[in-house]
């Protein structure tokens, strides 16, 4: 990959780039991603410990109304998920690369923070689950007390130890080594899913699984599910263009992502979902946690090879999260490329929700689609705004956020639609607007 800050446009029209701001760009030439592999990439991404929690938590609506409910919200989520994919296609830049356009050359560094925190926080959580894996698998071979009983802390920090050298194994050349990982994880994580539902439903059948209930003092409010959801799948979004630069294909910077992220939701959450409730349909107790892959492993009598594939779907995720968190840092110390800041993330190791929706307006709306890349470095140009910041788009987000707690206090939308949604659509609308009757000079 080279660097570059052109994408055609007249010199007469854009401004000097600056080395100061300087911004990696995948030209068309230099992309090798398949549609294959992106696909991969997007369906194991949601192929992880992190959805089978999920399918676990909304196993509390009951198997149809889960079901309905994460349909909503991912088919929504990833609309978002091809808009922010085309504009990395397009423009040849990261994510937080484009939000320069919208929040300013300087203000995305705020974006570019906060995202860098959520990716690392993910790649904890994954990293988590995988380290008790790990503590059980222990145990297993060697009659180590598992994570929980006395003396498991133990089997936990040799998981950790173990789960963050292999995340630096699958980040070790940067692009090249998640494209790897995520083509031969996805092929073992699909025989572990489909080998997990058999087990499921050699203890229970479809018919108990569909007629299950909770008990009335387990419900939760319908739009809170939703808002859950949505806090869920919108964390992708925000590095969609990350992987979706490299695609030689415009469908694989849109519908290719689309179709796997809604598969890996649907088909991890399904496994959660049908595993939390089989383990209270045969112990008469509903346990979100039932949904972790180690205890599904050790209830459902999986053995060691189940927990292994456990490990490997934290390294499909976590390739994702540190790829995008290592995309975020690259666009605050510019001077860092892509490998490098991976470790540094790797070792360091939702309030983004909306990020997308005025980076969205801004590149559809306001640009018809088209950002020159040379105006993504520029000092003084059309995206340095007041000193490098876009105050408008600052006060978006943070109009999002405080509209949001507001919006949450309403019974009506948090028992049926949830806020998430509602919420993005008003953000871009008064993004747009004030886009449109604040004078350039004043921003």
């Amino acid at each position: 990959m080279s660097i570059s800050v052109s994408t055609g446009v007249p010199t007469s029209h854009a401004h000097q780039s600056s080395k100061e701001f300087g911004l990696e760009i995948i030209e068309p030439q230099q992309r090798t991603v398949s549609n294959w592999d992106s696909f991969a990439t997007w369906v194991a991404a949601n192929a992880n410990n992190g959805t089978w929690y999920i399918g676990g938590v909304i196993a509390v609506c009951g198997f149809a109304g889960a079901i309905s409910r994460l349909a909503i919200s991912s088919i929504l989520a990833y609309i978002f998920l091809m808009l922010i994919g085309y504009m990395g296609y397009k423009v040849g830049a990261t994510t937080m690369g484009c939000a320069r356009a919208a929040f300013g050359v300087r203000g995305s560094y705020v974006p570019s923070i906060v995202n860098m925190v959520q990716y690392v926080g993910w790649t904890a959580v994954n990293t988590f689950i995988a380290a008790t894996s790990v503590s059980f698998l222990l145990a297993e071979l060697f009659d180590w007390p598992v994570y929980g009983q006395p003396g498991g802390l133990k089997g936990l920090i040799v998981g950790i130890v173990v789960m963050s050298v292999l995340h630096i194994i699958s980040v070790s050349t940067g692009a090249r080594s998640v494209q790897l990982i995520e083509r031969i994880g996805i092929v073992l994580v699909a025989f572990f899913a489909i080998w997990e539902t058999i087990v499921v439903f050699q203890h229970v059948s479809f018919t108990q699984i569909m007629q299950w209930k909770p008990a009335a003092t387990l419900s939760v409010p319908s739009g809170s599910i939703i808002d859950s959801l949505a806090a869920f799948n919108m964390g992708w979004v925000t590095c969609a263009a990350d992987f979706t630069r490299f695609s030689k294909h415009r469908s694989g910077s849109t519908a290719v992502p689309f179709i796997g992220a809604l598969l890996g939701v649907f088909w991890f959450a399904f496994v959660g979902l049908t595993a939390t409730i089989s383990i209270a349909v045969t112990t008469g107790v509903y346990d979100a946690n039932n949904s972790d892959p180690s205890t599904i492993a050790s209830k459902l009598g999986l053995g060691s090879i189940a927990l292994i594939v456990v490990i490997l779907t934290s390294m499909t995720a976590n390739a994702v999260n540190l790829m995008a968190a290592g995309s975020s840092l690259t666009n605050i110390v510019t001077k860092l490329r892509l490998t490098p800041s991976l470790w540094i993330v790797t070792i360091a190791a939702t309030l983004m929700t909306f990020i997308p929706v005025i980076m969205i307006i801004d590149f559809y709306l306001r640009h018809q689609a088209t950002y020159h890349a040379s105006e993504l470095t520029a000092r003084n140009g059309s995206f340095w705004y007041r000193n490098g910041v876009n105050w408008i788009a600052i006060g978006c987000w943070a109009f999002g956020i405080a509209l949001f707690l507001l919006l949450q206090q309403i019974p009506l939308l948090t028992e049926t639609v949830g806020v998430t949604f509602i919420n993005m659509a008003v953000v871009g609308v008064v993004y747009w607007l004030l886009m449109r009757i604040i004078p350039t000079s004043q921003r």
